[in-house]
């Protein structure tokens, strides 16, 4: 992986491709990667839509190889939604095929002078760049389906549906798992538009007659990488709850918690909370000759996800995710898995973040567009989107542009990127990540969610600020530096518990690269992406003002516990002193 595919898509008037080495970008993978070239490459200043926007994807430091848990890929760019840096992070097989075909990453940058579409192949043999209109307003199934009948079904694919095309401040990019489906995407921060901006609708990868990547000391890295899976075996949270449940598992435990955004964050329990919860869906998806338990890509052993099939026995989707099940759930008071999984076909199609668009309805609703618990009206407006209506437009563009558009005051989101599946006010350590994350109300980034509901890593009280800078600080360090390796973020749930799964995982990356790092210099790595972010925000406009909550959240009390957001200011602002 010592090579980066720079893709000009305008060159005397036509797309340019360059192979370059890594150079001065050695040693790095996934958001370590992504954030090193925007924050060098793209002025923070250019507009996301424009020529000097770059939209970055590169697979983790561990991907193609045979580490386990290591298939994540990271897009990177200025955000669209939030106008600063951005970091988008997926599943699927991508980050394994690019990286066997021996790519760091892949630069998109410039953009075409004609309105002409795209599709990029990259094999053993090179890469091509094709002009191919017929794409234009397919969703990403249909055109995951196109490529499979040029190219065969050993390929895999990274694409954008309709909303992409649209340039929406929602769009997704799309990666396919290891059933050559669409369900894996890059949701946050309009990713989706800056590939639709470059013209790309599809990169098609083939890593036919390419090996695995190897480690420098193999022995050592097998026997770090045995020790590695049975420390995630062997934690409650990635041995049994997630395999069993997926993600949805904690839908009965944040609302228990009273701290499941319902009706757009007016309350903190959904009654309806158990016909949608993780056990639910398990049930359903056994009963209609689903899976509840798969891999997104290969190398998972947690294997979170699952096959969602509906009343009539055919695939829908993916199992829908927590935040999918929150987001079109309970936001919007549905209490229809069967709606949900629906809404998360669609959104996968159009290529639509599923948080922003759940947000985004929560907010419509608010705004009388429809009833909170209309489960069809949820799904027309989503097709209204589809269809590229100027209300499809308006919603496609994100909570905080239709929140403008019908006067809601009540809209949550920081930097303008909805809030996912934790009210700051019951999770107050979530609420930190939320209001001071460089890439907006982001619960990955600094997911607080361990220690202050799931006791992992320590306790602490999620009602109280106290201690809740340190939790979301050190978080934020660690998930930065994960998010490098092209590991998946829930390893954090054994690391943090099990000393010798994060030991093991230590002495495996480093059997395979050959270094010598200690677990402090996996925390430097983590700092220093988080500083690079932060200066890129810092000459982009961004100041102490935009880390903070919307003000209804220090106002409004939440129902059941009465509470409002209590971490201060001050304490805010003393996140990043480290």
């Amino acid at each position: 992986m010592d090579k980066i595919l720079r893709v000009n898509m305008c060159v005397n008037g036509k797309p340019e491709v360059k192979v370059e080495s890594v150079g001065d970008y050695a040693g790095l993978g996934g958001r370590g990667l992504t954030s090193a070239i925007v924050s060098k490459e793209v002025p923070p200043l250019c507009h996301p839509l424009g020529a000097d926007n770059k939209l970055v994807i590169a697979p983790g430091s561990l991907s193609g190889s045979a580490a386990a848990m290591s298939g994540r890929i990271s897009v990177g760019c200025k955000s669209p939604l939030t106008g600063g840096i951005k970091e988008a992070n997926s599943g699927g097989q991508g980050a394994q095929v690019l990286a066997r075909l021996g790519f760091a990453a892949i630069i998109l940058e410039g953009k075409p002078e004609n309105k002409n579409l795209y599709k990029i192949l990259i094999n053993k043999d090179g890469v091509q760049i094709l002009e191919d209109n017929s794409l234009r307003m397919q969703g990403n199934y249909d055109t995951v389906d196109r490529m499979k009948s040029e190219y065969g079904d050993k390929i895999s694919c990274i694409s954008i549906g309709q909303a992409g095309e649209m340039m929406l401040g929602s769009a997704s990019v799309a990666f396919t798992d290891m059933e050559l489906r669409p369900t894996r995407h890059a949701g946050r921060g309009g990713v989706g538009a800056v590939m639709g901006a470059k013209g790309v609708k599809v990169i098609v990868l083939d890593d036919s007659g390419m090996k695995m990547r190897t480690p420098r000391d193999p022995e050592k890295f097998k026997e770090a990488n045995k020790r590695f899976v049975s420390g995630l075996k062997k934690h409650p949270v990635t041995g049994e709850g997630l395999p069993a449940y997926g993600t949805n598992v904690l839908t009965n435990v944040v609302n228990e918690a009273g701290g499941f955004p319902t009706n757009n964050f007016k309350e903190g329990r959904f009654e309806g909370a158990p016909k949608i919860s993780g056990e639910a869906l398990a049930e359903m998806e056994k009963e209609r000759g689903g899976n509840p338990t798969h891999g997104c890509h290969r190398g998972c052993v947690i294997r979170c996800s699952g096959t969602f099939i509906d009343k009539q026995g055919n695939f829908l989707t993916k199992q829908p995710e927590y935040e999918t099940v929150w987001a079109h759930g309970a936001n919007c008071g549905i209490d229809d898995l069967d709606a949900i999984a629906m809404l998360d076909r669609l959104d996968d199609d159009y290529g639509l973040d599923t948080i922003e668009m759940g947000a985004t309805i929560g907010v419509a609703m608010d705004a009388g567009l429809a009833d909170f618990g209309d489960a069809e009206a949820a799904i027309n407006l989503v097709k209204e989107v589809g269809q590229g209506s100027a209300l499809g437009r308006i919603l496609g563009s994100g909570a905080g542009i239709t929140g403008k558009v019908f006067g809601v005051e009540r809209v949550p989101v920081v930097k303008n990127q909805s809030m996912p599946a934790y009210d700051p006010r019951a999770v107050q350590g979530i609420g930190v990540t939320y209001a001071t994350s460089t890439m907006g109300a982001d619960h990955t980034a600094g997911y607080s969610v361990t220690a202050n509901l799931l006791g992992v890593g320590g306790t602490v009280d999620p009602l109280s600020p106290q201690g809740q800078v340190e939790l979301s600080r050190n978080l934020q360090i660690a998930t930065a530096a994960i998010d490098s390796t092209g590991m998946c973020l829930f390893i954090a749930f054994a690391i943090l518990d099990q000393e010798d799964t994060f030991n093991a995982m230590v002495e495996m990356i480093n059997a395979f690269s050959g270094l010598s790092l200690t677990g402090e210099d996996v925390a430097e790595l983590g700092k220093k992406i988080l500083k690079i972010e932060r200066e890129f925000n810092r000459q982009a406009g961004f100041t102490e003002k935009d880390d903070r909550l919307p003000e209804y959240f220090l106002k409004e009390s939440l129902p059941p516990h009465g509470v409002t957001f209590n971490v201060s200011d001050a304490e805010l602002d003393s996140v990043f002193n480290f």
